[in-house]
């Protein structure tokens, strides 16, 4: 592959590193996120991203569910949450959940994110009964659901360790975990930020045990925020060990914040430019990682577009009824229809692949579905029938 040209002698080095396969360190890391020519950069970063998955540009047909916005923290970066006698307060029931997991099958949904708040009056009990309803209502879907706060939050409510938390979850239906809730480890930023939510070592040990009892999951990191490039070098640098030590993670998705109707309103959003070198960065440290997503809900879709060129290979999917970044003033839509993201991708230059939650190939037949084995970017006919709904 031809090497980005550059009058910097600094960033030929590291980009002479990616060329041959190099790991990078945390001086390169940093170099990059704060004195790389940004255009360079993507350049480097879209070498890379076209190793590992062509042109191909993933997304998943996906539905979310927010059971609560009932939540016992009051994360100062948070929009989302309230309180329990707030106007705003809502707690899912059953039957709610069930109309929810029929709405996704008649979309054709092949996965449902389960996210929400720590509802203080609700038991374990409860946030497993939400994963046994959407599994009961329809086997079929997968479900990601609980991040690694709620799962500490349930240890907490249990006094059980994080694999019976995972197990009981397990056998309730649920097929892997999401990312959230690890913003920025750094535990000086998290004192800002998140001071009484799970820190950064229990996340990390959770996803470990996930990953050692079989179970996917997905990485993140929000950045904008009070955070400076030390510590998203820092936090890449984590996730990559980690990585290396169970190879579970499945994608890792950079968030960027948004302060609208937060603690930390008076902060601006990230610029278009900073969430393109945040995702360039991201694909050049974490060599170990198959997929970096560019999450349109809170970049938008034009940046999202281009991301897919910044070293981005995914765009996460249809997205409806997302509510906790829409909260912090998000103004992309609720949900994109699957052609909607067919033209996003392709006028980015790119072929779309409809892949489900473990990156396999999506095949439509009518209203019905299977899945094939992993995309491979250098043979596309590798894909084959496993299971049909």
């Amino acid at each position: 592959m031809e090497l980005p040209l550059s009058t910097d002698s600094r960033f030929n080095e590291i980009a002479a590193k990616v060329e041959a396969g190099q790991r990078l360190s945390f001086e390169d890391g940093l170099y990059l996120d704060t004195e790389a020519d940004v255009l360079s950069l993507g350049r480097l970063a879209n070498l890379v991203r076209e190793r590992k998955n062509g042109n191909y540009a993933y997304y998943n047909t996906n539905i979310h569910l927010n059971p609560t916005n009932v939540c016992v923290y009051r994360c100062t970066f948070c929009a989302f949450r309230s309180d329990l006698k707030a106007e705003k307060a809502y707690t899912f029931t059953d039957e709610m959940i069930r109309e929810r997991v029929l709405e996704a099958k008649e979309q054709g949904a092949t996965e449902i994110h389960v996210v929400g708040g720590l509802h203080h009056l609700k038991k374990f009990d409860w946030y497993v009964n939400v994963v046994r309803v959407i599994h009961e209502t329809w086997p079929e879907i997968h479900i990601k659901g609980w991040t690694a706060v709620e799962i500490n939050w349930f240890a907490h409510l249990t006094k059980k360790p994080y694999d019976w938390i995972l197990q009981q979850l397990r056998e309730a239906g649920l097929g892997s975990l999401p990312g959230g809730g690890a913003e920025i480890f750094d535990e000086t930023v998290r004192s800002q930020i998140c001071e009484h939510k799970a820190d950064s070592q229990h996340w990390i040990d959770i996803h470990r045990t996930a990953h050692q009892l079989g179970l996917r999951s997905n990485a993140t990191m929000l950045y904008g925020h009070v955070e400076e490039a030390k510590h998203r070098i820092d936090h890449l640098l984590r996730l990559r060990d980690l990585q290396d030590e169970t190879g579970g993670f499945q994608t890792f998705i950079p968030l960027a914040f948004h302060p609208e109707n937060t603690g930390l309103s008076h902060l601006p959003k990230p610029t278009c430019e900073q969430d393109l070198r945040t995702i360039a960065v991201s694909r050049l440290m974490l060599d170990n990682f198959d997929h970096i997503k560019a999450y349109w809900i809170m970049l938008g879709e034009s940046t999202a577009q281009i991301a897919l060129s910044f070293g981005a290979d995914d765009l996460d999917g249809t997205v409806v009824h997302e509510l906790i970044y829409h909260d912090a003033g998000a103004e992309t839509p609720e949900g994109l229809t699957v052609s909607q993201l067919h033209r996003m991708i392709r006028e980015a230059g790119r072929e779309p692949i409809e892949r489900d939650t473990l990156y396999r190939r999506v095949i439509r037949d009518g209203a019905a579905w299977s899945v094939g084995e992993p995309v491979c970017p250098d043979d596309s006919s590798r894909s084959l029938e496993l299971s049909s709904t």
